[in-house]
């Protein structure tokens, strides 16, 4: 007969505890909705998405809807409220929608330096020689604002008496003298409307951009008038619109990086230049 060891029972019941302590061990389960340490890694085209309870997308980030990566944020209602990145005109871009569905805020497509939406206003003053009867150039409008984004608009019409006039646009890069975007002619008794649309050559984000609308007559005795109607900027439509960088400047760069506007130097409190002090004043559009 075969020898039973005496301790048989106790070696069972420590076997039992040992099964049972496994057993809980197996079927504790980490807690899946908290992150105490390290990075959470998606790649190989994988993406996080939320969404409502009723299955309407809210968050998404890696892989989009498109093939492209970025990120893509939705309201509760499924209307597109942000999104970076994406393919085509949008690719790699950052926007913000209406409800409606309008882009109300991005930068711009082909020009990675400039705000693209919103559109930003041109600050122009008449002086009192927006009527005048001088036959050398005359500051009719005067103005500047910082630059924001990458074309500027401005709009305007003149009108010259006997023997006509002419017209002439200057753009004032920050620390740069007066570049003239358009010059042309205006015929005795007719309204010239015209657009001037100019990319910001040499201009960086937020730098001071000073503008001047000048006129004169071709013959003594007569007048010319010039009015302003819409004068802002805009993002570029077409890669050709895109401006010429700025020169390389140290200390705009740095105070770029460090998220400080470019402001114009102290001595340059006014935008443009001005007419002689005998000749200065501002007067309203119809007086």
């Amino acid at each position: 007969m075969a020898a039973i060891p005496q301790d048989l029972l106790d070696r069972i019941r420590a076997l039992e505890r040992e099964v049972r302590t496994l057993t809980g061990r197996a079927n504790i389960r980490p807690a899946l909705n908290e992150i105490t340490n390290g990075p959470v890694k998606i790649a190989e085209g994988g993406s996080l998405e939320v969404s409502a309870p009723d299955g309407t997308p809210i968050f998404q980030v890696g892989a989009l809807w498109d093939g492209a990566y970025g990120v893509k944020i939705q309201r509760s209602d499924g209307t597109l409220a942000f999104n970076v990145g994406g393919s085509g005109e949008g690719s790699n871009m950052v926007r913000t929608f209406s409800r409606a569905g309008a882009v109300i805020l991005m930068d711009d497509y082909y020009s990675p330096e400039f705000l693209g939406r919103p559109w930003m206003p041109i600050q122009l003053f008449p002086t009192k020689q927006q009527g005048t009867e001088g036959t050398t150039y005359q500051y009719a409008w005067v103005g500047g604002a910082p630059a924001h984004n990458a074309v500027a608009v401005i709009n305007l019409s003149s009108i010259a008496s006997t023997g006509g006039g002419q017209v002439r646009i200057n753009m004032i890069p920050r620390g740069g003298g007066e570049v003239a975007v358009a010059e042309y002619d205006i015929p005795a008794n007719t309204w010239v409307n015209k657009t001037i649309e100019q990319p910001l050559n040499g201009v960086g984000f937020q730098d001071w951009v000073g503008w001047n609308i000048q006129h004169r007559v071709k013959s003594a005795g007569s007048g010319i008038e010039t009015r302003v109607f819409r004068a802002y900027t805009r993002n570029t439509f077409t890669a050709d619109e895109a401006p010429d960088p700025p020169p390389a400047n140290a200390a705009a760069e740095a105070q770029r990086f460090l998220g400080v506007p470019a402001m114009p130097p102290a001595e340059a409190a006014t935008e443009s230049p001005r007419p002689a002090p005998a000749e200065q004043g501002l007067h309203t559009i119809d007086d």
